[in-house]
């Protein structure tokens, strides 16, 4: 039986959490910005586990060249395995990055997470598909990318989800909701929920005088184990999470525990 890969995204300040847990740190401390250069927002990351680096601040001016060879050093500076792009723009200047980094990682035996939209440029990198749906089936949106780009590429990014749609939706997108504000509206209205299937999500209905019909599509720790299990029937195993919303369902989803180092018996001798 294969086993589970759980990489958490976290700050390095929060890295004392995971202490016990057979997990991969994620750390939450890099950004591209003007340059281009890459800044580290906390100067105590640790060494080991993967680089995240976001995009927010990178305004796609100047060679790119000299942009990766400093992810690559920071990568070897401080041990990690690999660096994961968390781009949400779509700039040539990014695809050059990706497509540059996706080589030299390669050659170094290094790991390249990349969302979707950037895996055309990476045919090297691991591919993160979102757990979060609007419509559709999750298991063919998994078969799906397992078609394009291969078993060992694909990776579940699991996500606590929740959102107030109008119905009809045309875009798709709905109206985003704090883990308050749900409840709240669940305490208001009292409404029959549902579960699909097909999305691997909780929902539930209700009309409203000002804004008429809304569908509200919503994620819990049972809805996520559900999510991770549509992808081990499909053989996918790696899942990449953000640790506070991993850590209240972490023994539900199958993250395992540390084993701890047994101590020496006393009175015994050393052997040669």
């Amino acid at each position: 039986m294969a086993q589970d890969t759980f990489i958490i995204t976290l700050p390095p300040r929060q890295l004392p959490a995971l202490r016990g847990w057979q997990v991969t740190p994620a750390h939450l401390a890099y950004r591209l910005g003007p340059g281009p250069h890459l800044f580290r927002a906390d100067s105590t990351v640790p060494r080991g586990g993967l680089m995240v680096a976001d995009d927010q601040d990178f305004d796609g001016l100047g060679p790119t060249g000299p942009l990766c060879q400093e992810i690559l050093r920071e990568c070897q500076a401080r041990g990690f395995s690999g660096a994961i792009l968390d781009f949400e723009n779509r700039l040539p200047p990014l695809e050059q990055i990706a497509a540059a980094l996706d080589e030299q990682f390669a050659r170094r035996g290094l790991a390249l997470y990349v969302n979707e939209r950037y895996a055309p440029h990476a045919p090297h990198a691991r591919v993160m598909i979102p757990s979060a749906l609007s419509g559709g089936s999750l298991r063919r949106r998994l078969e799906e990318a397992l078609e394009r780009f291969g078993e060992s590429r694909v990776v579940l990014a699991l996500e606590t989800r929740r959102e107030d749609f109008f119905l009809p939706s045309p875009t798709g997108s709905g109206q985003p909701l704090s883990e308050r504000e749900l409840e709240e509206l669940k305490q208001r209205l009292s409404p029959a929920v549902f579960f699909s299937g097909d999305l691997c999500a909780r929902y539930f209905t209700y009309m409203s005088r000002e804004s008429g019909a809304h569908f509200v599509l919503f994620d819990d720790g049972d809805t996520l184990c559900h999510k991770a299990d549509t992808a081990r029937q499909l053989n996918i195993h790696t899942f990449l999470l953000p640790w506070a919303e991993a850590a209240p369902h972490a023994a539900q989803l199958g993250i395992q525990k540390k084993q701890e180092a047994k101590s020496p018996r006393s009175g015994g001798h050393a052997t040669r």
